[in-house]
C-alpha cells in the first residue's frame, strides 16, 4: 500500500502548501483520491510533481463537505474520466447535483465495503458528519481521516469492525485523548491537528508530521 500526501498545510520543499488535506491511496490495484484540498490548481500541481496520472485514478472519497476538503473536487473531476465519487448522504442536494454532472456519485450513510479492500466508516458524528476510509492490509489496516470531527476514539472504534488497525493518517483536529493511539504502530498527523507537537513527542518513535509531497509505503 502506498499513500502520497498531495495537499496539506505543510509541504516539502518544491511542493505547494495550502489549507486543507488530500492524499492518494494506492492499494488492491486501485488508486483512490481522498479529499481534494481547497485549491484545485495547487492540488493538480502537487499531483503532477509526484507523477500521478489523472487517468489512472479509480475514484474519489470525500470525508466531509468543508471547503478545505472538497473545494478542489470539481477541478480534479475535470481532469479525469467519469469516476465514482463517494460522498455523504447528508450533503446538500445542490452539492450532489454539481458533482453528479462530472462523476458517478455514490451516497454513503452506513459503514460498508466500497471497493475491494476499501471500507468507509459511514457517517459518523452529529453536528459535523464525516466518514473515514479504512484500507485492508494483511499487516494491519490503515485509517485515513479528514478532520476527525466525530472524535478519533469514535473513528477508531468503528474502524475496528473491519479488523485490527495498524496505523492512521490525516487530520486529527482538536482530538486530545492521546492515549487512545497507544496501540497503533504508525501515526501520521496532518492538516488541522491541534495537538501535533504533543502527539509527536509522546509517540516519538512511531509518529511523523505529514506534509504535501511525502510518500509512505505502509
Amino acid at each position: 500500500m502506498k499513500i502520497s500526501i498531495v495537499y496539506d498545510n505543510n509541504a516539502l520543499e518544491g511542493f505547494t502548501a495550502g489549507w486543507g488535506f488530500s492524499c492518494l491511496v494506492e492499494a488492491h490495484g486501485q488508486r483512490v483520491l481522498f479529499d481534494t484540498g481547497c485549491n484545485g490548481n495547487e492540488l493538480e500541481l502537487n499531483m503532477k510533481k509526484l507523477g500521478i496520472n489523472f487517468s489512472e485514478i479509480n475514484g474519489v472519497f470525500i470525508s466531509h463537505a468543508h471547503q478545505d476538503h472538497i473545494k478542489g473536487l470539481l477541478h480534479i473531476l475535470g481532469l479525469t474520466r467519469k469516476i465514482p465519487v463517494y460522498i455523504l448522504d447528508s450533503f446538500s442536494e445542490d452539492l450532489k447535483e454539481r458533482i453528479s454532472k462530472l462523476a458517478k456519485t455514490i451516497e454513503v450513510k452506513n459503514a460498508q465495503e466500497i471497493e475491494d479492500g476499501f471500507y468507509t466508516t459511514g457517517e459518523l458524528g452529529t453536528e459535523i458528519k464525516e466518514q473515514s476510509l479504512v484500507i485492508k492490509s494483511e499487516k494491519g489496516n490503515i485509517i485515513v481521516c479528514g478532520c476527525s470531527h466525530p472524535g478519533m476514539d469514535v473513528i477508531l472504534k468503528k474502524s475496528q469492525e473491519f479488523g485490527t488497525i495498524k496505523g492512521i493518517l490525516g487530520g486529527f483536529h482538536d482530538f486530545d485523548k492521546i492515549n487512545t493511539l497507544k496501540d497503533l504502530e504508525i501515526i501520521i498527523p496532518c492538516h488541522c491537528t491541534k495537538k501535533m507537537q504533543e502527539i509527536l513527542s509522546v509517540y516519538l518513535k512511531k509518529s511523523i508530521m505529514g506534509k504535501a509531497g511525502m510518500v509512505f509505503d505502509l
